[in-house]
């Protein structure tokens, strides 16, 4: 399963509205050219689109159904008819998880949701607490998690992906809004199935660590397609002021992993 991971793109109701001295839609229309455009990074895959278009969450800053639409018809534009990549959305904690399956649930897998395809998984988790910026999520949806990785088997490749990061990073601001039933989640993964990586947004930068006890299971978190938050690592390509994605491919010999980077898109900004 090949998989490209965007993240936090904090889109508005206004297409040409401003946040963090930026146009986000303008923003994510370059990621997109970028990724999936022509003369993009498509050649990352071999030439061949990815199986699945990941986004990690703080889909739409305002939670305006206006910041949905937007989403839909970028995707739409980008990603057209056959041999477009599966859409994978997860609800960060700026969204609006009923207006965003409303507006986009029939073209996309939202989370909580388990996606097979081309002999791997994908299980995207909800992490979204309404009223929270910190991430949780529940008693239910573990449950659900628990469910689902006992069917799972080592000869499947498996990729878990949620908006909050479920380990402090070492940012204090960060941490203090984290997902609050990390140790949970770890402790079910702990033993997963075919597990090849956990990946998440929402710190708008680059970060590698491993789940703990499993020092071959990477925890990624993604930079932003808007913009970045101050570095806790060192961005390996020297370029963590730049907007990012990873791309990911996942196979029975193993995980592969790169990050992507590329140049802002060029629009008057604020102050």
């Amino acid at each position: 399963m090949r998989v490209l991971q965007l993240s936090d793109p904090h889109l508005l109701a206004d297409p040409a509205g401003c946040y963090r001295a930026r146009q986000p839609l303008a923003q994510l229309r370059q990621a997109l050219e970028q990724t999936l455009g022509a003369g993009g990074s498509v050649g990352e895959f071999g030439g061949e689109r990815p199986d699945v278009l990941l986004i990690s969450g703080d889909l739409c800053q305002d939670e305006s159904w206006g910041g949905y639409i937007n989403l839909r018809d970028q995707l739409g534009a980008v990603c057209p008819g056959p041999g477009r990549p599966q859409l994978a959305l997860l609800p960060g904690n700026h969204d609006h998880p009923q207006l965003l399956r409303a507006a986009l649930g029939r073209q996309a897998w939202i989370a909580p949701a388990e996606l097979r395809l081309a002999g791997a998984r994908l299980l995207l988790l909800d992490s979204h607490w309404p009223g929270q910026l910190a991430g949780r999520l529940g008693p239910r949806q573990l449950a659900w998690l628990r469910d689902r990785l006992a069917v799972g088997t080592a000869a499947e490749p498996l990729l878990v992906a949620l908006h909050h990061p479920p380990v402090p990073i070492g940012d204090p601001g960060m941490d203090a809004i984290a997902l609050v039933d990390g140790p949970e989640l770890l402790d079910l993964l702990a033993d997963a199935a075919g597990l090849q990586a956990v990946v998440f947004g929402h710190i708008h930068q680059h970060w590698l660590g491993h789940l703990p006890g499993r020092a071959a299971v990477p925890l990624l978190g993604c930079p932003s397609s808007l913009c970045p938050f101050p570095a806790v690592q060192a961005c390996p390509q020297g370029r963590a002021q730049d907007p990012g994605g990873r791309l990911l491919t996942l196979s029975p010999t193993g995980l592969r992993q790169r990050l992507l980077r590329w140049a802002p898109a060029v629009v008057p900004s604020v102050g």
